[in-house]
């Protein structure tokens, strides 16, 4: 979408006018991040995440590159070298713990970003590429996020690779070669080791381009806002430089003091101890799990113990598992209902909510010994999982009577404002629109 009202990039010194003869790259972020971009006026701070994620991301790839120079991907040393790091190189320690908890912050940054992206019903059109692309990057984070995990040889780290790289022989005749191909052989060793290491090392910067991708697609249709009404008019928006660039420095301050906190005073706490343990093929954990932000999967994987119609409860576990993040490419199509914005939607805002209290404890459950009651609490959450997209999010479409919706997102802005004493009426809003 053009915007038509938006400011145009005109180089006054006589050396940037050359430079943008040539290459407009100064032209491409004003028009991008700055002035030449408007966006809603009535953004709120679940809008900064996006921006978060990007810095988690240049945070994980800048550690990364410095700790790839010392790390040893030999299945023998390891172990070792990751304890070298933390001990011998300066600032090593620091440099690990930045990487380590640097992305749990980015998971922590991502479930938000997804989760606004479902009350605000960010997926509909005309933003479905943009959702779609965002799915991309969910893959690939937890496909590097896992392949790291490994990297440290420790004893959650060999048999994390174990099990869940295991699952893929559950596929039937491809499931074996998949495996075996996957790991360079029959158990997870120095081949595997090396495989997962050259691509944690590049699937980074795979999910930069990917991030590129998705923020050019969300600059045609232009941002989503919290009313999910479309923008109007220069009434309804703002440059994005001051306006949000002011906004995103405040959300990154306060991402930096809670990374900080974690990084420095508890830099284990979302870790496993047992990973501080070199790996041992002969000595199982008593209890097997990977990190905190695969939990409400691994939950799901494990929520079926039957065989159902001659198929393997494994093999119905995989396919669960990946079928709970396919869903997501699909919602944009499960969801038809013409109102975006979970403020106006009634039915769809509970369902939402209880949404977000199923993965809550289907995380808990993938923590959790694989006993009872948990199994059964992890099939009962995990059927309810699916069912909110397959079924509870179809009905309500055919039943809900949403709220009625703004006239522009500037009326929403003044009625909330008189929701606070302001005086409301037609010629407010003319003045408004003036003065905007």
């Amino acid at each position: 979408m053009s915007f038509p009202w938006a400011a145009q990039y005109e180089p006054k010194n006589p050396l940037m006018k050359w430079v943008d003869s040539r290459l407009p790259l100064p032209r491409l972020v004003y028009n991008a991040v700055g002035a030449g971009y408007p966006v809603p006026r009535n953004l709120n701070y679940f809008w900064n995440f996006g921006v978060l994620a990007g810095l988690a991301l240049a945070i994980q790839i800048v550690t990364g590159i410095v700790l790839a120079m010392h790390y040893a991907a030999n299945a023998d040393i390891a172990f070792n070298s990751v304890e070298s790091i933390m001990r011998d190189v300066n600032q090593g320690w620091l440099l690990r713990y930045a990487h380590m908890n640097g992305a749990s912050m980015f998971f922590i940054v991502v479930y938000i970003h997804i989760f606004r992206g479902l009350y605000y019903g960010s997926y509909k059109a005309p933003r479905e590429m943009v959702w779609l692309l965002g799915v991309v990057i969910f893959l690939l984070m937890m496909a590097t996020a896992f392949m790291g995990y490994v990297l440290p040889w420790g004893q959650m780290s060999f048999w994390g690779a174990q099990v869940i790289t295991g699952f893929f022989s559950a596929l039937p005749l491809v499931g074996a070669p998949i495996h075996t191909w996957l790991l360079g052989g029959f158990a997870p060793d120095n081949a595997a080791l090396n495989r997962f290491f050259s691509l944690h090392y590049l699937l980074p910067f795979v999910i930069a381009g990917v991030i590129i991708l998705h923020i050019w697609a969300l600059h045609i249709p232009g941002s989503n806002n919290p009313t999910g009404v479309d923008v109007k008019g220069p009434q309804d928006t703002v440059p994005f430089h001051p306006y949000y660039t002011a906004k995103d420095g405040f959300g990154a301050g306060v991402f930096f003091l809670l990374f900080a906190a974690l990084t420095f005073f508890a830099p284990n706490m979302l870790g496993h101890p047992d990973n501080y343990i070199p790996a041992n093929p002969l000595s199982t954990p008593a209890h097997i799990v990977p990190e905190w932000y695969f939990w409400p999967f691994y939950a799901i994987l494990r929520a079926f113990t039957v065989n159902w119609f001659w198929v393997p409860a494994k093999l119905w576990g995989v396919i669960a598992m990946f079928g709970a993040i396919a869903l997501l490419f699909f919602l944009p199509w499960l969801d038809k209902s013409p109102v975006r914005s979970a403020n106006y939607r009634p039915m769809y805002k509970v369902a939402f909510w209880i949404l977000v209290a199923d993965v809550l404890v289907l995380g808990y459950i993938g923590k959790s010994p694989a006993e009872e009651p948990y199994v059964r609490i992890g099939q009962f959450t995990a059927a309810y999982y699916f069912a909110h997209f397959l079924i509870i999010v179809p009905i309500i479409n055919l039943f809900e009577v949403p709220k009625p919706l703004p006239n522009s997102i500037t009326e929403a802005v003044l009625k909330g404002e008189t929701e606070e004493g302001a005086p409301y009426g037609a010629e407010t809003l003319a003045s408004a629109s003036g003065a905007h």
